[in-house]
């Protein structure tokens, strides 16, 4: 058997660009795939971090992406995720190519959280605030703007130098940006954390893309009509957005039996009470057909990362690669 083609993160990224990848997520839910069918993917401890399997099917494909998380790698220098993706054949199952996995959730990451901004937030939002500084934060920059006006951008970071290197870069893309730490100490504590409450009140979109495991910001803050996405857990005891946020908003997710096992945003709003499992307005596939109709609050879509988003993604740049 001949080695498999190998798709690297370069080659993904110019098979399939940000907008590609939006759209062909939008055009798998409106040609009826379910997201409440994806299998569940498990997810073991190990003493590292986590490995997780993802395996999906559609159609003409399936594929599994293997993911491995450990959260020491950044002071060993290393990618915190890393993973391989394997592409099959949906018909024979015989394998078709080997993608970088962790290019896939790169892309496909804030790819969805555009395609939910697309279909939520006002038309004409321009302020964005970035919550993380890494790659996914930067990923949702692009991704945002290749859906919305966006303008203005103010990145909160535990590090400030890394904060306002990515800013730097926002500028370099054409943008106003600002960079801000959620760390700051001493005399400028409070005026940073004055900052950050400023931006987050005056902003249109809100992307949360950390590590964090309690809410990242007052819910207060944010304005009725204004859209938040949260991707940074998967873990049901983890949560970027607060429970006042979840329970004024519109709240849409991936697919509810996902988020109500694995997005600690929603499970502990659940298990305090202040909110049921009937909150949830939907799913994708009910906000892509307009079954979704956005109350008088805030939006949140919440993302927990799933495996049939990868397979979209990979068979789009497997096509466009032959």
């Amino acid at each position: 058997m001949s080695a498999l083609p190998y798709l690297d993160a370069a080659t993904v990224e110019r098979l399939v660009p940000m907008e590609r990848a939006v759209d062909v997520l939008e055009d798998a839910l409106r040609a009826g795939l379910d997201p409440e069918a994806t299998p569940q993917r498990p997810i073991v401890d190990v003493p590292a971090g986590q490995l997780l399997l993802m395996p999906a099917f559609t159609g003409r494909y399936a594929g599994v992406k293997a993911v491995t998380i450990a959260p020491a790698n950044s002071e060993r220098g290393l990618p915190r995720i890393q993973g391989t993706y394997l592409l099959f054949d949906g018909g024979s199952l015989a394998p078709l190519a080997v993608l970088d996995g962790i290019a896939l959730t790169s892309l496909r990451t804030p790819a969805v959280s555009a395609l939910a901004v697309r279909h939520l937030a006002e038309p004409d939002a321009r302020r964005l605030v970035v919550f993380g500084s890494g790659p996914q934060a930067w990923g949702h920059v692009l991704a945002l703007r290749a859906v919305r006006p966006v303008r203005d951008v103010t990145v909160v970071g535990r590090d400030l130098d890394r904060a306002e290197a990515l800013a730097a870069r926002c500028r370099d893309f054409g943008l106003t940006a600002r960079g801000l730490t959620s760390a700051a100490a001493g005399p400028v504590a409070e005026a940073v954390a004055e900052a950050v409450a400023e931006a987050v009140a005056g902003a249109d979109l809100v992307a949360c893309c950390t590590t964090a495991r309690e809410p990242l910001f007052p819910g207060e803050l944010v304005r009725d009509g204004a859209t938040v996405v949260a991707v940074g857990s998967h873990e049901p005891d983890a949560r970027e957005l607060g429970d006042d946020l979840v329970a004024r908003a519109t709240v849409v997710v991936e697919a509810r039996t996902a988020a109500l096992e694995e997005a600690g945003d929603i499970v502990v709003a659940i298990r305090r009470g202040t909110i049921t499992s009937r909150h949830l307005a939907g799913d994708l596939a009910d906000l892509i057909a307009g079954r979704v109709v956005a109350g008088p609050g805030p939006r949140v879509f919440k993302s927990t990362g799933m495996a049939w988003e990868d397979l979209v993604v990979a068979a789009a740049a497997y096509e466009a690669w032959t």
